[in-house]
């Protein structure tokens, strides 16, 4: 019974009483800012959690996790990889470097030539197809898929016809050494609204091999997508051939984020820290106030740990209430964060029209409450063990 003794007296000892207004000000003062601390560390870590999960999808929907090189492998012992339990599907792929040209300017580009059939079924790419389908590529007809952000910078529309110029390959005419060239059909355009977006043209694979005067055979490769990207690293381990994963080309691209996402975390964590600081102010003035009633109680017969447990208390009261509030207003923003914006007139469209990204991540919702709890209890046990030596003799001398 004699903790609900230590909770009644530390939640008194929370509430300030009216004579101590500068106290009760620095109280209100902590919550608020570990309210905000909170509530901005969930909406940011939310819409960046948002922005990772969109460039994962999206970037890595389109580039191979793991491209085999397969080019001088024989015939005879070319392996199924989509039997692996992590590989999604593969397929035969080949990529150069091109430049497409239209009658209003040139571009260099990827040229990648793939196989429509597996892509259709099985890629993020046939998803966000805005005009055509993959399946118009067909063998020898010379057909190309291209993005909308380099169909805008080159005045392309579907139906229209683009050169394609290939920077792997070349031919000897009356002129000299010139590079291999020919015109394609623009049959579809997608929209992944990412930086691939104006980088990469797509061709089937005997067209491809054709504009690099070579048979399809001669330059394909094998392609991997896996079902998680991340779990490269296994694969590439059971495969005997030569390879080049994804991290290769993107890897830093993901490096920059997750950086900049700790960082941000690490900056408003310290929001909470400097609100945590108020608690200490606070609580170090309560214990020097209640110096006569601690060494009343320490008369009383309460021991060391009851009045440690005051103070305790008394600090995490408004610690997680704090908490508390800025987990409720932080999920409320993230919920209408969109819908915020818009109110408030802020321009906040990107790449495809949508708003901004958001992933809440219950994993990490907890741990960030359980973090600010743990700094505001930090907070607390320097006025708690002061407290805690208190001497009645001396506090009671004068009274």
């Amino acid at each position: 019974m004699s903790y609900p003794v230590s909770a009644f007296i530390g939640l008194r000892y929370a509430k300030a009483s009216k004579s101590t207004h500068f106290i009760a000000f620095i109280n209100l003062f902590s919550v608020v800012g570990i309210a905000l601390g909170m509530l901005a560390l969930i909406t940011v870590s939310s819409v960046m959690n948002g922005f990772e999960l969109q460039l994962k999808t999206r970037m890595l929907g389109i580039t191979p996790h793991i491209v085999v090189d397969t080019l001088k492998q024989d015939d005879t012992l070319r392996v199924d990889y989509s039997s692996h339990e992590l590989v999604a599907f593969s397929s035969a792929f080949s990529e150069s470097e091109g430049i497409v040209q239209s009658r209003r300017g040139i571009q260099g580009v990827l040229i990648h030539g793939i196989d429509p059939e597996f892509m259709q079924n099985s890629s993020v790419l046939a998803d966000n197809m805005v005009y055509g389908t993959l399946s118009d590529l067909q063998a020898g007809q010379y057909n190309v898929v291209i993005g909308r952000a380099l169909a805008t910078q080159l005045s392309i529309r579907p139906g229209d016809q683009l050169r394609l110029i290939s920077a792997g390959a070349s031919s000897y005419s009356p002129f000299g050494r010139m590079p291999s060239q020919r015109l394609f059909n623009v049959v579809g355009i997608f929209d992944l609204a990412s930086q691939m977006d104006d980088k990469v043209a797509y061709v089937h694979i005997h067209d491809s091999a054709k504009l690099l005067r070579k048979k399809a055979e001669d330059v394909s490769q094998t392609r991997l997508f896996l079902h998680d990207a991340f779990q490269y690293q296994q694969v590439e381990a059971d495969i005997d051939l030569p390879t080049t994963n994804w991290r290769a080309r993107q890897g830093p691209l993901f490096d920059a984020v997750k950086m900049e996402k700790n960082m941000m975390s690490l900056m408003l964590l310290l929001i909470i820290a400097v609100a945590a600081f108020n608690i200490i102010s606070a609580l170090v003035m309560i214990v020097t106030e209640k110096q006569g009633d601690i060494a009343i109680l320490r008369t009383q017969g309460m021991n060391g740990r009851q009045i440690l447990s005051i103070f305790l208390i008394n600090g995490l009261y408004n610690g997680v209430k704090g908490t508390v509030i800025g987990l409720i207003g932080g999920l409320l923003v993230v919920w209408q964060l969109n819908n915020l914006l818009q109110l408030l007139n802020v321009p906040v469209a990107i790449g495809d029209g949508q708003g901004l990204p958001v992933d809440v991540q219950w994993p990490q919702i907890a741990s960030l409450v359980m973090l600010s709890i743990g700094l505001c209890f930090a907070a607390t046990l320097y006025p708690a063990y002061r407290a805690l030596r208190v001497r009645p003799a001396e506090a009671l001398k004068y009274e």
